[in-house]
C-alpha cells in the first residue's frame, strides 16, 4: 500500500462526470499539470478507504482542471460514484527540489512550533501571494497566517513532521 505522505501527491477532487463515457473533471490543485503528461496510473481516495489504483485511459488539463478517463469507469453512472473522492499521482514524478525549498503537500501537516517551544497547531493549507507563499496554522485559539519568509519561518523538518516559526508582532 502506498503511503499518502511520502509515496503520493494530491493532485485535485473528482467534482462529477463529463459526458456519457465515464470521463471525470477534476479540480486540480497543482500549478503544473504537465507532470500529469504520459501519466499512466492515478490512485483514487475516497473518505476513509485506502487510496485504489486505476490506469489511465486519458488525461488532458487546464490550469484550473483535469480531465480523466481511468480503466474501467466506462459511463456516467460509475463515474457519479467517485464525486468528493481524491486524486493522487506518485510522488516520484516530481521534479527534486533546492535545498531549503518544499512542496505544499510536504509543508501541509506539519506541526508548527514557536522558537521557545510552544506548540501553535498544523499546517492545514498553504497559498501563494505576489512575494511569497502563506502557511494557515490551525489549532489553539485561532488561526494563524504565516509568511513563508527566512524572518518567520526559522526551521522545516519534513522527516520529523515540524516547523519553527518566530512570530512577528501582530501574528
Amino acid at each position: 500500500m502506498k503511503d499518502l505522505k511520502k509515496d503520493l501527491l494530491k493532485i485535485g477532487k473528482i467534482t462529477k462526470p463529463i459526458g456519457f463515457k465515464g470521463r471525470l473533471k477534476v479540480v486540480s490543485y497543482i500549478e503544473s499539470p504537465q507532470i500529469l503528461d504520459s501519466l499512466q496510473e492515478i490512485f483514487i481516495k475516497c473518505s476513509d478507504r485506502n487510496p485504489v489504483n486505476y490506469g489511465v485511459r486519458y488525461v488532458s488539463y487546464s490550469r484550473k482542471s483535469i480531465s480523466l478517463e481511468l480503466a474501467g469507469v466506462n459511463d456516467t453512472d460509475a463515474a457519479r460514484s467517485f464525486i468528493g473522492c481524491d486524486v493522487f499521482v506518485p510522488a516520484d514524478r516530481l521534479e527534486k527540489l533546492p535545498e531549503g525549498e518544499y512542496y505544499w503537500h510536504d509543508i501541509i501537516g506539519l506541526t508548527v512550533f514557536t522558537k521557545d517551544g510552544r506548540e501553535l497547531g498544523k499546517i492545514d493549507q498553504v497559498f501563494e501571494t505576489g512575494s511569497n507563499d502563506v502557511y494557515v496554522c490551525t489549532g489553539g485559539e485561532r488561526e494563524i497566517l504565516l509568511p513563508a519568509i527566512e524572518d518567520v519561518v526559522m526551521e522545516i523538518d519534513i522527516d520529523q513532521g515540524i516547523m519553527i516559526v518566530d512570530l512577528l508582532e501582530g501574528l
